[in-house]
């Protein structure tokens, strides 16, 4: 029965046409194989989420433990990290989710990685294992659309994420009354090397 479930979301997400996202957990998740980026072990879903992920990714999600150990090894200690900032975790999941496209079960998904990804220290795109930040870019454009048109200025999405929440006042503490007035307004709106 469970696999006969994921089965019918597998079919609904190909009438939808949203073998994009598909591509773009896929390639989050080779990226992880790699030991790439900053994801957890379940790359920052639930178990339960990691293996309807695996069903309709149409990839064994453990199969590549054993091809690597050291992934498999820094993924549990990532998963402690985000289990300590649960709280952030949760309050970029809700941004994302709240700015969300549609209600497609990859979109959500994504919410759950995009938000573990932004725990990382490095860009969000790195943070996610992508090659480039135009993949990152194309995943809200797609999926997170109303976010993707205020950043209209092309911050760093991690930035532009956490300065969306300062301006929601969650508690999240702003250096300057402005961007433009922001002694790291290189940082945010740099290019990313």
């Amino acid at each position: 029965m469970f696999a006969a479930s994921a089965e019918l979301m597998y079919i609904a997400l190909r009438e939808t046409e949203d073998s994009v996202n598909l591509g773009l957990l896929s390639s989050i998740q080779d990226g992880q194989r790699k030991g790439l980026g900053c994801l957890p072990y379940y790359l920052g879903l639930t178990p339960l989420d990691y293996v309807n992920f695996g069903q309709i990714t149409k990839v064994n999600p453990d199969s590549w433990n054993q091809f690597n150990k050291r992934a498999f090894e820094q993924g549990a200690l990532r998963q402690e990290l985000l289990d300590m900032r649960r709280d952030e975790w949760i309050d970029l999941r809700d941004l994302l989710l709240a700015n969300r496209t549609d209600d497609n079960i990859c979109t959500i998904w994504l919410a759950d990685i995009v938000a573990a990804g932004c725990l990382g220290g490095d860009h969000l795109w790195r943070d996610l294992g992508f090659a480039s930040r135009t993949q990152l870019g194309y995943l809200m454009k797609i999926n997170f659309r109303p976010l993707f048109m205020a950043n209209n200025a092309d911050m760093k999405w991690k930035k532009f994420f956490y300065k969306q929440l300062c301006e929601q006042e969650g508690g999240y503490v702003c250096r300057s009354p402005t961007c433009e007035q922001c002694a790291a307004y290189d940082d945010c709106f740099g290019p990313e090397i």
